[in-house]
């Protein structure tokens, strides 16, 4: 090892010249060669878009962006795919560094369950926001013989009759019974055979009834535009109940 002299003050300064330009190599090797190396500094990575992927691609997805990920939450929509992403952080196209964790959030795969609320004596409006507030949805809307006008009068899911209470999956499509705002009572069945259809309108609509199934065919009997016949597929003999329909047809064609 060679040895610096420092018997006088050139050997001196020669020798402080030495260690502070090792130090000064050093110190810029460490901060501008050494720590961006090691940290990829600069190097930065766009975050990919990872919503509605299922988690195999986003898994692989992350994988050749040299990015890591980590399952923050797991909930529940209805209309999203099982083990699909619904939400990220960072945001997709913010940049960031490689290795850098990506916060996901899945969509279950089992609905949690909801305890159907009171929907009978409320409106359709009401009805339909308290399911969309529990995250139930608004499935058919039948109308029934009943005088509570446009009243929630029964509730179904899955074809069958379910009370205040019952519990149900979250998502599921419940199916609300409303009155039409008339009673379930007996009339007798109108003739509209040998009337126009002008006529035979105003009867029904004078009835609480509706016109089923026109059919246009030739008869010989009856002038054009004229009824020759009916049928009512839910009347009992001559009886028939508010809101059924007939079916009725009509001599020529639909422009007679």
């Amino acid at each position: 090892m060679a040895i610096i002299p420092t018997q006088t003050k050139k050997d001196l300064y020669t020798h402080i010249a030495i260690i502070i330009s090792l130090f000064l190599v050093l110190f810029f090797g460490f901060f501008f060669v050494y720590l961006p190396w090691s940290t990829h500094h600069g190097e930065t990575i766009k975050v990919p878009n990872l919503k509605g992927m299922s988690v195999e691609k986003m898994e692989e997805l992350i994988s050749q962006n040299d990015l890591e990920y980590e399952i923050s939450d797991c909930t529940f929509t209805a209309d999203k795919p099982p083990l699909t992403i619904l939400s990220q952080y960072p945001m997709p196209n913010s940049l960031v560094k490689s290795g850098r964790k990506i916060y996901i959030t899945i969509n279950s795969e089992t609905p949690p369950t909801i305890k159907l609320p009171t929907l009978v004596g409320l409106s359709v409006r009401s009805a339909e926001q308290q399911l969309f507030i529990l995250g139930l949805r608004k499935g058919i809307v039948h109308e029934v013989n009943d005088p509570r006008i446009k009243e929630v009068i029964e509730v179904q899911a899955f074809g069958r009759k379910i009370e205040a209470g019952a519990s149900i999956p979250k998502g599921t499509a419940v199916d609300l019974f409303i009155g039409n705002g008339t009673a379930n009572v007996d009339m007798e069945l109108p003739d509209l055979v040998g009337k126009p259809m002008d006529e035979v309108n105003i009867i029904l609509a004078g009835m609480n009834l509706k016109i089923g199934k026109v059919t246009y065919e030739a008869n010989s009997e009856f002038p054009a535009g004229t009824v020759f016949k009916q049928s009512c597929a839910t009347c009992t003999g001559t009886s028939i109940h508010p809101g059924d329909a007939i079916d009725v047809w009509v001599v020529g064609g639909e422009n007679q």
